[in-house]
């Protein structure tokens, strides 16, 4: 039954919601691979999801080629231009999309030659990386995790769209974990999320949002325990 234009809620295992995204992108026909976003806000799972699915798409004896927005940054004087606590940098000076189009998106999509680079870019060293170029499979499957990968830049690239969604108090909690070795402190994790982080990805959601747009939200704040709901296509 249908509520909105949107599947009504399920709630499950996560098992369950894997065999879900399993099944949601297999119904994808196309003629060149299938392109998947997996968007969200910082911390939300967006990269543990894609991981686990990768594993169970393996599984069912299909490529899959997994790479992320953090490969596609610009370099570091760049995207601190307007100084590391800037939410109009985050979101406006970040990434490199000519690059990601180019060396990416555009070769698995339609009429691309499937020979791809999945990564140009080092954060750790802020060099460019030069990857050999591999070609992939008519059937293989992009599973591409980062933020604000519905905006305008990229939204008619992919060919399936998941949104990862999370309370922020929750995100903030992981990152206070995840990101301490990063910025050394609690406090830095705290500052760079609520003047960086956090507004831009608000002004993502006034702006794109991306909800809107994408074709399946998995709400992750138990990820043991997801709810998720999706767009008929």
């Amino acid at each position: 039954m249908t509520q909105g234009g949107r599947l009504s809620m399920d709630n499950g295992t996560r098992g369950e919601l894997l065999g879900c995204l399993a099944e949601a992108i297999e119904s994808v026909t196309n003629v060149h691979p299938t392109r998947v976003a997996v968007d969200g806000p910082p911390a939300a799972g967006k990269t543990m999801l894609a991981d686990e699915l990768a594993v169970v798409l393996r599984a069912q004896g299909r490529e899959v080629i997994r790479a992320q927005i953090e490969d596609f940054l610009t370099p570091r004087s760049q995207r601190y231009r307007r100084g590391k606590h800037s939410a109009e940098g985050c979101y406006h000076d970040s990434f490199d999309f000519d690059a990601l189009h180019r060396a990416l998106l555009d070769p698995l999509g339609p009429g691309g030659n499937r020979a791809f680079r999945q990564a140009v870019y080092d954060k750790a060293t802020d060099t460019a990386l030069s990857e050999p170029v591999t070609t992939a499979a008519a059937d293989a499957v992009l599973l591409f995790d980062g933020v604000f990968l519905m905006r305008p830049e990229l939204i008619d690239r992919w060919d399936l769209r998941i949104f990862v969604s999370a309370a922020f108090e929750q995100t903030l909690d992981r990152a206070r974990t995840r990101d301490l070795a990063v910025y050394g402190s609690v406090t830095e994790v705290e500052r760079r999320f609520h003047s960086r982080y956090r507004p831009s990805q608000q002004f993502y959601f006034d702006t794109v949002r991306p909800t809107d747009h994408a074709d399946i939200i998995v709400h992750n704040d138990e990820p043991q325990q997801p709810a998720w709901e999706a767009r008929p296509r």
